[in-house]
């Protein structure tokens, strides 16, 4: 990893760019820098060491939040001493990490997991791939029970998302239901994992090879989630968001690892990869690079749409794109970060099956989420469901927990087709479409709520929610 300041209006720092910056004080800027990064690593162990021990009933128990140590600050210090606002080097050794962790050819880094998606899907869009193009009308398969950018581009494209159910014990895509809900319009299939939980991957890429359909995998919160999948022959294990032709990944603080505002699309197809880049960065054909200039070596040699021969390849659009790019400030992060992802794994499977076990003697009150046959998730978080019986609503445990200092979460839209975003589509014959009666993502929506499991937890805390859910349960009567 380079110390060195890039030159004035140049490309960009790397590893060999001669330092430009002077100092009136004593040392060379390389000496400066590397005190600076001292100071900052050693501020923060002093401002971990200040912070207090956790307080049953005073202290908030997250449901998520950032995990990190003095790597994470100091590569954003050397970062910004670099002063390249935009991609840069960093960005570059990010998106080679994380292809080599989730075992594709190709990652681009994208301002959010959001973003990722609205930059998969609109790739499925382009002109480039023909008749096997998504076009307005054409049909994509997903869930209600999920997150609503799984949906939202979708929509926006014109497209029209087909509805399916779950399977209440996974909380991921009824499988059964894809033939019912495959047409003569359907071009993709476009699904989450659940809170880390793999979805069943050999189904739906069998019934996704059978009609010729795109996969785009939804792996924000599923980052070091495996799946054994038998296809092929031999039973291989393979990280979620290596199957699909396009899959995401969010970093956002809540997510398994963070740059604060960010995400990444993955694909194993250079030509796709190609696209997606193309509508990350404004929709140009051009692929250069930020400060880079004529790459192809024929920036005037083209001749494309109507324009006359010669126009500047870097101001030439074959998409109508978004700039969603990432800055080298967040990747700086991020490469600290995916360097702690097996640990981070190891934490939330704990710490999953801690609250598991805690909650036993509760299994005839809660339905707890089971991982999907053949899967190791890394999750996102503990979903539980009140059961029908139960003495107690989910509102009424929620505010109890919430009262006693544990943030709690729904299942994100729960029903997604129930919220105001839906009130125009409804209207529309051809908005969208509902296979059978959703009827268990209404129960989710109903009665599921979840707590964290990520690596900020402590015993302490695990202990305290499982005592704080038997106290609830107690209240009400239950034995």
């Amino acid at each position: 990893m380079s110390d060195t300041v890039g030159s004035k209006g140049g490309s960009g720092p790397t590893d060999d760019s001669p330092v430009e910056i002077k100092s009136a004080s004593t040392g060379t800027p390389r000496a400066l820098r590397q005190k600076i990064l001292e100071l900052v690593s050693e501020y923060v162990a002093a401002s971990k060491a200040d912070e207090g021990p956790f307080v049953a009933g005073r202290s908030l128990v997250r449901y998520a939040g950032r995990v990190f140590d003095d790597r994470e600050v100091t590569n954003l210090v050397n970062a910004s001493l670099d002063f390249w606002l935009t991609e840069g080097r960093y960005a570059a050794m990010l998106e080679s990490a994380l292809a080599r962790f989730v075992g594709v050819e190709f990652a681009r880094l994208v301002n959010s997991g959001s973003s990722a998606n609205l930059a998969a899907f609109s790739a499925l869009t382009s002109p480039k791939l023909g008749e096997r193009r998504v076009s307005a009308g054409d049909e994509i398969i997903t869930v209600a029970a999920g997150f609503p950018t799984t949906v939202a581009p979708i929509i926006q494209h014109g497209a029209v998302p087909v509805f399916i159910d779950v399977d209440p014990r996974t909380a991921n895509v009824d499988v059964t239901q894809l033939e019912a809900a495959w047409s003569e319009r359907t071009r993709a299939v476009m699904l989450a994992h659940t809170l880390g939980n793999p979805f069943d991957v050999d189904a739906v890429l069998e019934f996704c090879a059978r009609h010729e359909l795109w996969l785009i995998e939804d792996n924000c919160d599923a980052l070091g989630s495996t799946y054994t999948t038998r296809r092929g022959g031999e039973p291989t294990t393979k990280f979620t968001g290596s199957f699909g032709d396009l899959s995401t990944s969010s970093f956002y603080p809540a997510h398994h690892i963070t740059t604060g505002e960010g995400g990444a699309v993955y694909t194993n197809d250079e030509s796709l990869d190609a696209i997606v880049a193309s509508f990350r960065d404004w929709g140009r054909d051009c692929y250069c690079k930020s400060g880079k200039d004529n790459t192809c070596g024929l920036r005037f040699e083209h001749q494309m749409g109507q324009l006359p021969f010669g126009y500047d390849h870097k101001y030439t659009y074959s998409h109508f794109g978004y700039n969603l790019k990432m800055t080298d400030l967040q990747a700086a992060i991020g490469l600290a970060q995916v360097e702690k992802l097996p640990d981070f794994g190891a934490d939330r499977r704990r710490n999953h099956a801690y609250l598991r076990a805690g909650l036993a003697d509760f299994a005839h009150v809660f339905d707890v989420v089971e991982a999907t046959p053949h899967s190791d998730p890394s999750w996102f978080g503990f979903l539980m469901t009140v059961r029908e019986d139960a003495p107690f609503s989910r509102s009424e445990i929620v505010n109890f927990l919430e009262g006693e200092k544990i943030q709690t979460r729904v299942l994100f839209a729960g029903n997604l087709t129930r919220h105001p975003c839906f009130d125009e589509l409804r209207e529309r014959q051809s908005g969208y479409r509902i296979v059978g009666d959703l009827r268990n993502t209404d129960q989710l929506m109903d009665r599921a709520f979840w707590v964290g499991v990520y690596s900020g937890m402590t015993v302490e805390h695990l202990d305290y929610i499982i005592e704080q859910i038997a106290d609830c349960c107690h209240k009400f009567g239950v034995v």
